[in-house]
């Protein structure tokens, strides 16, 4: 039994006004089958979405706007139900919910579709992408290639690569490797047991995790870049570099620590003003061993772009190639679990000292570490062919609290100093914050201060 729910006025003018996007979709109950299924498809294919069926959009002197014109009784929503049903059999991947709303012709129907595991293909047997709000198929052997990459239905590191297969079995990374981990076997064997070796040529897993110089059979594709931008500016330019980018080289396992090492020491030199003086700059290293570790072990082997790690005054940003994979969405991220590369996942943790110890954890612990240090939790964005994590350097403490607490060992502050504490952008805001603060009685602007020189204290 689908649910009716009643909505209100206001919750039926959203309705009417929201803009068709990467996550919305509005269609009038005469839509084709045929056609609803390129949606729905583009939806399942890319990150999900919404899709409101019942709305029409009708054109008045060049005008357009939305009408609702609902279905006259849920029965009258079988077709629509049908088509859903068969492209999702085992009925999971979707949610429906009709609406109704006081004054208004007929039921709408609300459908949630999620991100799926699997390809979902429209009736014309051709699978769709969402871009924007557009459903655009995918039509070519090369894109459906690349959808299968992004949707994690087939990997990159199962691929194999044309270097001799010495590069692999023949490297101080792998003799270290079995002389600590299997000491009873060689590693040609082993590796042809782990599936990491195929026509006599290895994969780009074994490439990745046992040979010394993984970068030179898989360039600007395998590698990570760290650049430390002297700014709070949200882009890094070349005037704010304070040094050549580094190259962090080697294989998966080297690269994790090494990062780790590289971007901890850049952190140590920047300085931040906080309420008791300028001091270095702090994060839980649990947080930065998780994103990085999370960046190298999932990400798109198969685009020709390294992991970019940018380094500024307030925050560190990890850029990893390749969209989330299978189900995963910036939402659920943190519940469900999928690798896109499980060979290399599996078996990096058979490494002394695994980077990877708590497997499928590593995100929470990432997220818990900057809690207790009451700093704000990671910002995960999931752009067009790539994800980037966002480590802020911001206090879970709003500005107001922040500013209070500073004057607690201190006589007074200014509106600089307010900024650079509570990382408020604007001079403007900092502005109304202080004036927000005297109208209720906590403070008063010091005597004898105006303009730029003005300062405020406890009243």
């Amino acid at each position: 039994m689908i649910e009716t729910k009643e909505i209100s006025e206001k919750q039926k003018d959203y309705i009417l006004t929201i803009e068709e996007d990467h996550f919305r979709d509005l269609k009038a109950i005469d839509i084709r089958p045929g056609k609803l299924t390129k949606t729905i498809s583009a939806f399942a294919n890319t990150v999900g979405g919404e899709i409101y069926i019942g709305i029409d959009e009708i054109e008045v002197s060049g005008v357009k706007t939305r009408q609702w014109r609902g279905f006259a009784d849920v029965e009258a929503a079988n077709g629509h139900i049908q088509i859903f049903e068969e492209l999702f059999p085992l009925g999971t991947d979707f949610t429906y919910t009709f609406l109704t709303a006081a004054g208004q012709i007929g039921l709408v129907l609300q459908i949630g579709i999620l991100k799926t595991k699997q390809i979902v293909k429209a009736s014309d047997g051709i699978p769709y992408i969402r871009r924007g709000a557009q459903s655009l198929p995918v039509e070519t052997a090369e894109k459906l290639t690349r959808l299968q990459l992004d949707k994690g239905v087939s990997s990159f590191e199962d691929n194999t690569l044309d270097v001799p297969l010495d590069f692999v079995s023949d490297s101080l990374t792998i003799y270290k490797f079995m002389i600590e981990v299997i000491p009873t076997t060689e590693p040609i064997p082993w590796l042809k047991k782990q599936l990491l070796i195929k026509t006599n040529h290895p994969t780009v897993a074994a490439v990745m995790l046992f040979a010394d110089n993984p970068q030179a059979a898989l360039p600007k594709q395998s590698g990570i870049k760290i650049y430390r931008y002297m700014t709070k500016e949200s882009v890094g330019i070349r005037e704010t570099l304070a040094f050549t980018p580094i190259s962090v080289e080697g294989c998966a396992y080297e690269q994790v620590y090494e990062a780790v090492a590289k971007v901890t020491e850049i952190i140590q030199t920047i300085k931040v003003f906080t309420e008791d003086g300028e001091t270095t700059i702090h994060y839980p290293n649990e947080t930065l061993h998780e994103i990085i570790t999370n960046a190298v072990l999932h990400r798109d082997y198969s685009l020709a772009s390294d992991i970019h790690i940018r380094i500024f005054d307030n925050r560190i940003e990890v850029e990893s190639p390749g969209r989330l994979p299978g189900h995963v969405t910036t939402g659920n991220i943190l519940k469900e679990q999928f690798a896109r590369n499980g060979a290399i996942v599996r078996l990096i943790n058979k490494f002394p000292n695994p980077p990877n110890k708590d497997v499928g954890e590593g995100l929470n612990t990432a997220f818990d570490a900057m809690k207790k240090l009451k700093l704000k939790e990671p910002l995960i964005v999931e752009k067009e062919n790539s994800v980037q994590v966002l480590i802020r350097h911001e206090s879970l403490a709003s500005p107001e609290e922040v500013i209070m607490k500073y004057l607690e060992s201190n006589p007074s502050i200014n509106n600089r100093t307010a900024r650079e504490l509570s990382n408020v952008g604007s001079e403007n805001t900092m502005k109304q914050i202080f004036y927000s603060l005297r109208d209720k009685g906590f403070l008063e602007q010091t005597p004898g201060t105006q303009g730029r020189g003005t300062t405020w204290r406890k009243k």
